[in-house]
């Protein structure tokens, strides 16, 4: 499992530079089964990275570019008449893929962001009273704009609850805009190998549900989660999709770390990822800081591994 994961790591480290910490968490999000939210401004590599991953695990990669008119057909699928066979076929639509970028999803109206719900949580879409999966591994990454709100519809916190993390990739240091400058003379996204299969991921997600977490650190995640739920700043606290989220998580990173246990350090450093986009702070506090505090003031459990 190590060396599927390194040959991941290397092959989008190709493509993406300097981004070692946003690769591991988008393999994080991956490896446990979930989703991933990029925000960031726009130019950073959100769609490069999508496209890398896919390329990378050989699959299936569609790209959804949100707009207001956008249909929740558009992403689903539908049925068309077929006056040949007289019959009604399905035409899939985006949602059937391995990977699926949704690109500036907050873009889109709050109708058409409600048809990847059910897909996100359980890979399948209905579609006239007919549910059909989707391929697996299914992996979302959705991608928005911070900065600018003009003309978008802020994802509801149902939408935001369906991302186990939430990060941004940031600006590049000059000496890594530098790199990519002379990567990229010879380099494509294009020219990327497959280094493992959909099958190998769907291992990787396997493997990752059996690494060990003992009682005290669930009984951790339940201490930051349900303070969340009490604390004067927050005006909505975690929910328990987020509490799996973050033991998924953190399962995920020891695998990549190349552990068969979760250590303590892992929750602590993944919190603020998987927890911060899932608060609605009160008074115009920043989540991720709220987040912080909260682990902050909870004593980490020793870790006697």
């Amino acid at each position: 499992m190590s060396d599927r994961i390194a040959r991941l790591k290397a092959n989008l480290a190709k493509a993406i530079v300097g981004k070692d910490e946003a690769i591991r968490l988008v393999l994080v999000a991956l490896i446990s089964g979930g989703h991933a939210l990029l925000e960031d401004v726009p130019g950073v590599g959100k769609t490069l990275l999508a496209k890398s991953l896919a390329r990378s695990i050989n699959g299936k990669f569609q790209r959804i570019q949100c707009t207001p008119d956008l249909l929740p057909t558009d992403i689903t699928g539908t049925n068309i008449w077929n006056p040949s066979s007289g019959e009604f076929e399905f035409l899939p639509g985006p949602a059937f893929a391995n990977i699926l970028l949704a690109d500036e999803i907050n873009r889109a109206t709050p109708r058409t962001q409600s048809a990847l719900l059910e897909v996100m949580e359980e890979q399948q879409v209905t579609i006239d009273g007919n549910a059909r999966a989707v391929p697996h591994p299914f992996f979302v990454i959705a991608t928005q704009n911070p900065i600018e709100y003009q003309g978008t519809f802020p994802l509801p916190e149902a939408q935001m609850d369906r991302f186990t993390l939430a990060l941004s990739l940031g600006y590049p240091t000059e000496a890594e805009e530098l790199q990519m400058l002379q990567r990229h003379q010879f380099l494509g996204v294009d020219q990327l190998q497959p280094c493992i299969s959909p099958e190998e991921v769907l291992e990787l997600q396997a493997a990752a549900r059996q690494i060990t977490i003992k009682l005290e650190l669930q009984q951790y995640i339940l201490r930051i989660v349900r303070a969340s739920r009490a604390d004067a700043e927050i005006t909505l606290g975690v929910s328990p999709r987020g509490t799996v989220a973050l033991q998924r998580a953190a399962q995920a990173y020891a695998l990549i770390e190349q552990r068969d246990y979760v250590d303590p350090q892992d929750i602590k450093d993944l919190a603020p990822y998987v927890l911060a986009h899932r608060i609605i702070p009160a008074g115009g506090k920043q989540g991720r800081a709220i987040i912080e505090r909260l682990i902050n003031s909870d004593k980490v459990p020793v870790d006697d591994a």
